[in-house]
């Protein structure tokens, strides 16, 4: 386990080389930066589904636990979008990392992205979200909504855990951590009230982005405003899936990531692919 210290913070940060590293400095690796969602989520969830996958592509992985999860400091106070934003922003700059990064975001993560892009364009190749959207009004709006909803899965997962040890011990888990980081940070406070930036900002993100979504989520209502502010990004939709896709389809959402890659940002990968409706 590695601590980065940036951003006033000691952050946990896990690391994967490239399975067939470039030679030459021409030909340096790209670097993916892989970025968890809020209350529930770590690392672990992209270390467990995508990060080995983007390795064997010839990525340098980097993945972190945001401020206040996993095992990253947990500052009592300072969870406002901005607080992410400037914590990737520090934590890349104490990897010396200079060139520009794609950007992998599930949930919360890819909001940053996107805010990390709209603040800094010129440092982003590429966005790959799943079940995100961008930091506009709409978004701000359902925050709240998104806070609630993810204590009441914890307790029902509880709830229903009765006869399955196994699931209970996971959902005694969630509760325990979503517990955890709401009483003892001013997270439930501050990312509703964060300031966001002017939609023209988003608007001018130009670098290719996909946009993957769970086709019974909450989220599809929100298409139409990722259409509005990023008509270049391409938009998929998984039939059947909710919210936690990335972790439950992680095949399938490898698959559409991989192609993609391949097809907008010239990555090749030797990776066998299924067949996918997209």
């Amino acid at each position: 386990m590695s601590m980065v210290p940036a951003s006033g913070l000691s952050i946990h940060v896990e690391q994967l080389a490239p399975s067939e590293p470039a030679s030459g400095a021409q030909h340096t690796a790209p670097t993916a930066v892989l970025i968890h969602g809020l209350a529930l989520d770590t690392l672990a969830s992209w270390y467990l589904t995508l990060a080995h996958p983007l390795a064997a592509a010839g990525f340098h992985v980097i993945m972190y636990d945001l401020r206040g999860h996993g095992h990253t400091e947990r500052p009592p106070e300072g969870y406002a979008l901005d607080n992410f934003v400037d914590d990737l922003a520090a934590l890349l700059d104490a990897l010396d990392i200079t060139g520009p990064v794609h950007l992998f975001g599930n949930s919360f993560g890819g909001t940053i992205a996107f805010s990390y892009a709209a603040r800094h364009p010129e440092r982003v190749a590429a966005i790959v979200t799943v079940e995100s959207m961008p930091p506009t009004a709409t978004w701000l709006k359902l925050v709240p909504r998104w806070l609630g909803n993810a204590t009441a899965y914890v307790r029902r997962e509880y709830e229903l855990a009765e006869r399955n040890a196994g699931r209970r011990v996971r959902a005694g888990r969630w509760a325990k951590t979503i517990d955890e980081v709401l009483a003892a940070t001013s997270l439930a406070r501050d990312v509703p009230a964060s300031r966001l930036p002017a939609e023209e900002r988003i608007a001018a993100i130009g670098c290719p982005a996909l946009c993957v979504f769970g086709g019974e989520s909450n989220l599809v209502e929100v298409i139409p405003d990722v259409r509005r502010l990023l008509p270049q990004a391409r938009i998929v939709i998984v039939p059947g899936q909710r919210h936690s896709v990335l972790v439950d389809q992680p095949n399938t959402i490898r698959d559409i990531v991989m192609r993609w890659l391949r097809e907008h940002c010239g990555i090749r990968s030797d990776l066998q692919l299924t067949s996918i409706d997209q």
